[in-house]
């Protein structure tokens, strides 16, 4: 699925002057089967690129469009298939259920899609080695923890588009690798696309374009 960002430009950021080479307010392309590092400060629209590609706000002037498809023009059908399908996400507030377990917050989006069996869900748990929590609630995992299991549970479903929301923040340079590791292949193996945000570490990984808010 091809992303287009006709001149966006999100009202809360239409008062902070943007480079030439920023995404807001130009003519942008994500095109489909890359892997995106998009470059900001703080402050200058990461998380607003991210609830804006998935739909959730849509306080912009400018156009967004999947496939040449103005998604004003989207059913809620549309954005319920959309979500389910084509973009997941990991968002910077990981919106993990705090009070259900790291099994049931898996499971719950899992089997929307039935993309993996529930061993499956294990292994990937195990290669990030957070195993052991499979049946601890999220509210009392380390950020670090609940970042991982959000990764996860982003990967438990189809998709054309994971657009992630500085989804290592807490995490060290060995779970960084290891999640990226994990991220690449998934991503590959479904022919897919990814877009990562970031303060400005590349995190040692060849992407194969770089975007700027």
């Amino acid at each position: 699925m091809k992303i287009k960002l006709d001149h966006i430009m999100p009202a809360p950021l239409a008062s902070i002057e943007h480079g030439k080479d920023s995404i807001w307010g130009n003519d942008i392309e994500l095109k489909p089967g890359k892997k995106i590092l998009l470059n900001a400060s703080s402050g200058k629209g990461k998380s607003t690129f991210t609830t804006t590609i998935f739909g959730l706000r849509r306080d912009y002037t400018g156009t967004l469009s999947y496939d040449d498809k103005d998604t004003r023009n989207l059913t809620v059908d549309d954005w319920t298939k959309i979500r389910m399908e084509q973009i997941s996400v990991v968002f910077q507030d990981l919106q993990l259920f705090p009070k259900l377990t790291v099994q049931e917050n898996l499971i719950l989006k899992n089997s929307l899609t039935d993309t993996f069996t529930e061993k499956e869900l294990k292994t990937l748990l195990e290669r990030l080695e957070i195993d052991n929590k499979w049946n601890q609630h999220c509210g009392v995992l380390s950020m670090g923890q609940q970042q991982r299991v959000a990764i996860i549970r982003a990967l438990a479903q189809p998709y054309s588009w994971l657009i992630m929301d500085e989804p290592f923040s807490h995490l060290d340079e060995g779970n960084t690798q290891r999640c990226l590791k994990m991220l690449d292949e998934r991503t590959t193996d479904l022919n897919a696309s990814f877009v990562l945000t970031t303060l400005g570490d590349h995190h040692s990984f060849k992407f194969d374009q770089e975007l700027n808010l």
